[in-house]
């Protein structure tokens, strides 16, 4: 489903009591009336008045059951030897072009390391920032923050100029961390209703999805629909200690939990 809102508040935050259009068009996740990219005349919009109050009433539904190994128990075991091999074979790019394997950026340290979507994401915007807020946490513990995308060393930059992410960046342009990893993907794992009011409160809160970046070849044919997730590694090549792969688009594991396995003494 696709969203436009029909005003903003100050610094560009979406006005909570104004009206907002709902429209369920793939790629029109969220624009404004001036952003709107297309619209299928076949649906109709669904009007809802106080989007603030809708995100609050709705927030608590029960979410969709995970298929995979996800949030709380973060079950490393979940990671064969398979897939730390397949790790080992995957490129990843830093913002000057350089490539390095996946599995050297945890070799020597420990990492977080966060998958998002697609670099233009809303929801991966969140995720960054909400990462991001507990950097000084880390670096006391000695622990990198590192966020990889599936996409272009490009599209990499200009994720990191427009979030002035205070971690590392990186570039998968062959998503092959994503497939090592086995994220999930499809469009059933990226339009859900508890993605939806994630959205919405990204809005409300005044993050905003790159629209250039999400309708670039790549990201539509391929990065689009694929799901990230949040790893601690290292050190050591194959010392994978939590994984938490996103059941649907927006699936944060609480912050609470990543700093308990990266930063606790012990772990």
């Amino acid at each position: 489903m696709a969203v436009s809102l029909s005003a903003t508040a100050p610094h560009g935050v979406a006005a909570a009591a104004k009206r907002i259009d709902f429209y369920p068009s793939p790629y029109n996740l969220f624009a404004t009336p001036s952003q709107k990219l297309h619209h299928c005349p076949k649906y109709p919009p669904i009007r809802f008045l106080h989007a603030k109050s809708l995100f609050n009433s709705l927030r608590n539904e029960r979410t969709i059951p995970s298929a995979v190994s996800s949030s709380g128990g973060a079950n490393a075991s979940a990671v064969t030897e398979g897939t730390t091999d397949s790790l080992d074979s995957v490129l990843v790019y830093d913002l000057n072009g350089n490539a390095r394997p996946i599995s050297d950026l945890w070799k020597d340290r420990k990492a977080v390391v966060a998958f998002a979507r697609h670099f233009g994401c809303v929801l991966c915007r969140t995720r960054a920032a909400y990462l991001a807020a507990e950097k000084d946490k880390m670096d006391a513990a000695g622990v990198t923050l590192v966020l990889i995308g599936p996409g272009s060393v490009d599209q990499a930059k200009t994720f990191y100029e427009q979030t002035k992410f205070r971690g590392e960046v990186y570039a998968d342009p062959t998503h092959s961390s994503y497939e090592a990893l086995k994220f999930v993907s499809g469009v059933t794992t990226t339009f859900t209703p508890g993605a939806g009011l994630k959205i919405i409160q990204a809005y409300l809160e005044g993050y905003r999805q790159d629209w250039a970046l999400s309708f670039e070849k790549d990201t539509r044919t391929r990065g689009g629909w694929k799901q990230g997730g949040i790893i601690i590694a290292g050190p050591g090549k194959n010392n994978i200690s939590y994984i938490h792969k996103d059941k649907e688009a927006g699936d944060d594991p609480k912050i609470e939990d990543i700093l308990k396995a990266c930063c606790l003494q012990g772990n």
